[in-house]
């Protein structure tokens, strides 16, 4: 019987502040069960996949966790007004939680839930981008060039890439000025 009050939710929410403390090679079911006050082999009666299963409910959970700062931050906004504040959220999420977001998978997985979240995760950078027009395979190319900003200019602040005096805030700016720029004059569908 599972432990009253402990539930898979809850695991996650300790495997994450975990991560958050030691990076996602701190993850171990003894480390997750200890910080949930529970004896190892009691957290396959919450999850019972063990750490894949763990590893799975994570990048669910972060996913959604994205998703949901970039509606936030998109929401009342149109054009480059919503690129920007989603932009800006994406990079915010990523430095905030850096060991969280490097444990976000970046490749497509075999997941109902996890391919579930990530859908709507794109959707609001698709519904963001139908300000410009964008419909169909442009908007999904529009997507994954949004994304590819957001995720390289994430994957190098968190890795201290920008270590020169230069504001980092200007780049950001000048980056988001240039791909707002470059949408307006995107291809539109036929």
């Amino acid at each position: 019987m599972p432990r009253v009050g402990l539930t898979p939710e809850q695991v996650v929410d300790h495997a994450l502040a975990l991560i958050d403390e030691q990076g996602p090679d701190g993850l171990t079911l003894a480390a997750v069960a200890a910080r949930a006050g529970v004896a190892t082999p009691s957290l396959y009666k919450h999850v019972s996949g063990g750490l894949a299963e763990l590893r799975r409910l994570i990048a669910v959970r972060v996913t959604e966790e994205l998703g949901a700062r970039l509606a936030d931050a998109a929401v009342g906004r149109s054009g480059d007004d919503a690129v920007t504040a989603l932009l800006r959220a994406y990079h915010a999420y990523a430095t905030e939680y850096p060991h969280r977001y490097n444990a976000l998978p970046q490749a497509p997985q075999p997941d109902d839930d996890l391919s579930q979240a990530a859908a709507r995760l794109v959707g609001v950078i698709v519904a963001v981008l139908r300000e410009y027009g964008l419909e169909g395979s442009e908007a999904i190319h529009a997507a994954r060039t949004v994304r590819s900003l957001a995720h390289g200019f994430a994957s190098l602040s968190i890795a201290g890439a920008f270590r020169l005096a230069e504001d980092l805030t200007t780049t950001q700016d000048r980056l988001i000025t240039t791909l707002t720029s470059g949408l307006h004059t995107w291809p539109k569908p036929n």
